[in-house]
């Protein structure tokens, strides 16, 4: 497979499905702030965390893939007239979006209940992580922005939602892991 095709030289790529579409399209800035996240978690998985953590990154990042998939397909070539699908697209699960959830549970339970906003830093693997957090809102925004004009499978914009929950709860459980100090943000009064 060559990595360079001069395709995209004039400033369009391909979609799945074949149609040319501009590079700034929000479709391809959805799917390409997707593919951002799954860096940002790649690299949080490198860091120091316990193994049932790292399973469970190394899993949202193939549903992360999942993702990008489906945002990255032309809505008219996916399926056929008698709405068959053409394309063989993966898509998010109900269990998907049920993991994360049963994952946030389980990590709440550990940790002491919430009652501040708390300041994002502490320790390097809690940056990272709510730097992953932040991205997956900015995917979540684009990707309902794309889904006023095109939808698209609503389980996509719930796994977005919910993988942003479990991102910041499992900064609170980095937190902990590493003894990092929860600065909990308290507003100055003017």
């Amino acid at each position: 497979m060559k990595i360079y095709t001069k395709t995209g030289d004039k400033g369009t790529t391909a979609l799945f499905g074949g149609t040319r579409v501009p590079k700034h399209h929000i479709r391809i800035e959805s799917y390409g702030t997707v593919d951002e996240l799954n860096s940002h978690i790649g690299l949080l998985r490198d860091q120091k965390v316990e193994e049932d953590v790292k399973s469970s990154l190394m899993r949202i990042q193939d549903r992360l893939f999942t993702i990008g998939s489906v945002l990255a397909t032309d809505p008219e070539k996916a399926t056929l007239k008698n709405g068959k699908e053409r394309l063989n697209i993966p898509k998010i699960s109900t269990e998907d979006i049920e993991f994360l959830e049963q994952e946030i549970d389980k990590m709440n339970e550990e940790l002491p209940e919430m009652t501040h906003f708390v300041l994002p830093g502490g320790h390097q693997s809690v940056s990272f992580c709510h730097i992953a957090r932040c991205v997956c809102r900015r995917a979540e925004r684009l990707a309902t922005a794309l889904y006023e004009i095109a939808a698209f499978d609503e389980a996509v914009l719930k796994y977005l939602n919910r993988l942003s929950d479990y991102l910041f709860v499992l900064a609170r459980k980095l937190s902990k892991y590493f003894r990092a100090e929860e600065v909990k943000w308290i507003p100055e009064k003017s």
